[in-house]
């Protein structure tokens, strides 16, 4: 027998051992039900189930529906979720039974640096390792630049994750890029997560009801991105009464309203935000600051009809822009939109599965008026994504889930037009992409010996298509500083051309050494499509986008980890350390000076080769009581090798950094004063310097250091806040708090970005210069409910 089948064989007759294996224990029955909350009917996404006796439990669906399996017997079954009140319940089990189960919030809120949305031991027992979640109320009470509270910036204090600057919400995971991280917002992907130059978030925090982030134990049932995924769920809406609530700050404003359409049956939610930045500039005396517009609006909605007991729908959409323009001379916009249509049914007890339709949009403008010149570029990216997912709960110890999805992806980098007094018009249209990408994962969840080994085990299969309208161009390669275009191809639509597979296995091993203690380790093999280049030191709103090509492969990266969880103090301290390696195939990378802005022959600017990143995270982290909070730190290096990119030698990637430090914390003084804190401290970001010139046919062009070599100055900051919380009025309808807050505390000086321009007194030398925002930064805002 071929030795690569028997292997297969073996490895088949294994897996269904371990099945009989789980199945050979006794009688089973299953109890299912749905969770929501006592007061709004909202399903509780994420509520746990757990049954003392057996150290096993289970979470909520996305329908707030569980299912678990149960030996035949008395049993104590406690259902709990943050901020709710737990409740437990002796069974007598004889048969299968529903138990739905309304949770009371608690009378305690604990309103501070609140990191985990789980219950106390589920950090030691879950499979899943490197994920994060996060409960809306986290976000609110932690310091933030001018007191917007941000998603986006909360998650930069976890370990292992890094900021792109001071005030910026790009953030890196595990050394990969910003476009290596997929951004989900109820489904629908977000391509560009920032507002006003990555100032803000789009993430209203009102409008967020959980989030999770994977860095690695990534589920199958997730793909297209290297490190990481962030998958944020927007609210319901409340289906038993109508609430009104919002924030006035000194930089924007927001206002949110849900409610029932048909008390217990359907419900609305809506939020708007904007900022007016730009009025404070019409006080200025400056003509060309008074006509500057910088501003940013974002508009979240979302329905949920209730069919039956087994049906629910969902639709829910975003829309956001940003302006920028400076008089007539010059202006930006830019913004995304998403739709999502999603219909959940629970088939039985223990088959639950969802259908859903998805839309995602990202168009990027910009426009000038100099002298006797006019130019406009405008560019998209969008797509459209059916996909579904289904989970079976085979029994207590084996969960079941799978699917498929097709997404189609057009990609248009823009038309240029330009106009010059006296002149004809020019006109750009930069050559578009299409493709289509197809997915269908199966993954296992499995208990043995008494929940004492937990295995995940899954497989991703993904397939991307080429297809037409379109060009690609064939380039001579010998020179691999200067390709040149050798061939175009025209691509026909409604065709189908290049196909790029990939398989991307998943496994995760947990392994209970006590009540208190695990060992945990997974492996992920993840592919990347769509990618982008970045233009500057920090994520920019026009930095490009592009797809897998004749000249680009799909990027790949294998990631190892493996981690040790221990809690202490029952379960009020929890402590974990997590190793990873990651390799990365096809990195892409820009040559020097190359020219990737609104060049049709950019391709021919990227080379790729090979990186690899690793490195420790740590994390200490307290959740209960009125000091709580939670220290993390990094050490990490990051990679890469890439012929025709610094001579062919290893250099340090965009986003290595040594030593990452994240304090972050609150006290609650009483129940109406409460205090937080963030202290940060991280290594300079690497960058290139020019250390010469060189003169070429009476021009000069500058010489640069070897590629990363130079680093910008260490990073770090505090941050302060109090919350004062002013209580309700008499009938008990209206809340309100105000919060205040001081950002870089100490005025600590930490460049964003650097860029470079020819310096007057020695031509072709570019000179450095830094972007940085001057600090302290107070902010004070009113939140209200009512």
């Amino acid at each position: 027998m071929n030795l690569q089948y028997k292997n297969i064989s073996v490895l088949i007759i294994f897996v269904f051992a371990l099945i009989l294996h789980s199945n050979a224990s006794g009688q089973l029955y299953s109890v299912s039900g749905r969770i929501t909350d006592a007061e709004t009917s909202e399903t509780l996404v994420g509520a746990n189930v757990y049954l003392p006796n057996t150290r096993s439990g289970v979470i909520s669906d996305s329908l707030g529906f569980y299912t678990i399996s149960i030996q035949k017997g008395e049993h104590k079954i406690i259902y709990s979720f943050i901020g709710y009140e737990s409740i437990e319940m002796m069974l007598d089990l004889v048969s299968d039974m529903e138990a739905d189960v309304k949770l009371g919030k608690s009378s305690l809120a604990l309103k501070e640096v609140v990191v985990s949305a789980i219950s106390a031991n589920r950090n030691i027992e879950q499979t899943r390792m490197s994920t994060i979640s996060l409960d809306a109320e986290a976000l609110k009470n932690i310091p933030s630049f001018m007191g917007e509270a941000d998603l986006l910036k909360t998650i930069q204090l976890l370990p292992g994750v890094q900021s792109a600057g001071d005030g910026n919400t790009g953030f890196f995971v595990r050394g990969g890029n910003a476009d290596q991280n997929l951004v989900l917002f109820d489904g629908s992907v977000v391509y560009n997560p920032s507002h006003l130059f990555n100032f803000f978030s789009i993430f209203n925090p009102d409008a967020i009801e959980d989030l999770s982030l994977f860095k690695g134990g990534i589920p199958p049932s997730f793909g297209g991105r290297l490190s990481s995924v962030l998958d944020v769920s927007m609210k319901e809406g409340n289906l038993e009464e109508y609430e009104v609530y919002g924030g006035i700050g000194l930089i924007a404003s927001r206002i949110s309203a849900e409610g029932p359409l048909q008390r217990g049956r359907s419900s609305f939610f809506v939020s708007g935000r904007r900022t007016y930045a730009d009025m404070f500039l019409k006080l200025s005396k400056d003509e060309i600051l008074k006509d500057t517009r910088l501003y940013f609006y974002d508009l979240n909605g979302k329905m949920n009809y209730v069919i039956d007991e087994r049906n629910r729908l969902y639709l829910s959409g975003y829309y956001g822009r940003d302006f920028t323009a400076f008089g007539d001379l010059f202006g930006l916009d830019w913004g995304n939109s998403t739709a999502g249509l999603r219909w959940n049914r629970i088939f039985s007890e223990r088959f639950s599965g969802n259908l859903s339709l998805l839309h995602s949009d990202y168009k990027f403008n910009i426009s000038g008026d100099v002298g006797p010149a006019t130019f406009r570029w405008r560019s998209s990216l969008n797509s459209i994504h059916l996909k579904t997912g289904f989970r079976y709960l085979i029994d207590d110890f084996i969960t079941l889930s799978f699917g498929a999805g097709s997404i189609f992806h057009n990609l248009d980098p823009g038309s240029i037009n330009a106009i010059i007094e006296g002149a004809s018009m020019t006109e750009i249209d930069l050559t578009p992409g299409n493709a289509f990408e197809h997915s269908a994962y199966l993954n296992i969840e499995q208990r043995l010996w008494d929940n004492r080994v937990a295995l995940e085990y899954g497989l991703r299969t993904s397939m991307f298509q080429i297809t037409g309208p379109g060009r690609q161009y064939n380039y001579d390669r010998s020179d691999f500083f200067n390709w040149v275009v050798t061939d175009t191809i025209n691509l026909s639509g409604g065709k189908l051309y290049d196909s790029y597979p990939g398989l991307e296995p998943r496994l995760g091993l947990r392994i209970l050494i006590d009540g208190q203690s695990s060992v945990k380790v997974s492996y992920n093999r993840m592919i990347q499509y769509i990618q982008q280049a970045q233009s500057a030191q920090s994520v920019a709103p026009y930095d490009i986008w592009y797809m897998t090509s004749n000249n680009i492969p799909p990027q790949i990266a294998n990631q190892i980890v493996a981690g040790y969880f221990r809690n202490l103090r029952s379960d009020r301290l929890e402590t974990s350390v997590e190793v990873y390696y990651k390799d990365l195939d096809n990195i892409s990378d820009v040559i020097d000076n190359g020219d990737i802005l609104g060049n049709e022959f950019f391709e021919g600017q990227l080379r790729t080769g090979d990186g690899w990143t690793y490195g420790v995270e740590a994390l200490v982290r307290k959740n209960a009581g009125r000091l709580n909070g939670f220290v993390g730190y990094t050490w990490a290096r990051s990679m890469r090798r890439i012929e025709g990119i610094n001579n062919g030698r290893p250099y340090n990637s965009p986003n290595d950094r040594r030593h990452d430090l994240s304090i972050s914390g609150g006290y609650e003084v009483t129940t109406a004063v409460s205090f937080s804190m963030n202290f940060i401290y991280s290594s300079g970001r690497a960058f290139t310097l020019p250390i010469g010139k060189m003169s070429y046919q009476g021009a000069y062009a500058p010489i640069y250091a070897e590629r990363n070599s130079n680093r910008l100055p260490a990073y770090h900051r505090l941050d302060l806040a109090v919350t004062y919380n002013t209580g309700t009025n008499r009938n008990k309808r209206f809340e309100s708090s105000w919060n205040f807050s001081i950002f870089n505390i100490y005025g600590r000086v930490n460049p964003i970005s650097v860029s470079f321009a020819e310096s007057p007194e020695t031509p072709g030398l570019p000179r450095s210069s830094f972007f940085y925002i001057p600090g302290p930064v107070p902010a004070v805002t009113w939140n209200f409910n009512f």
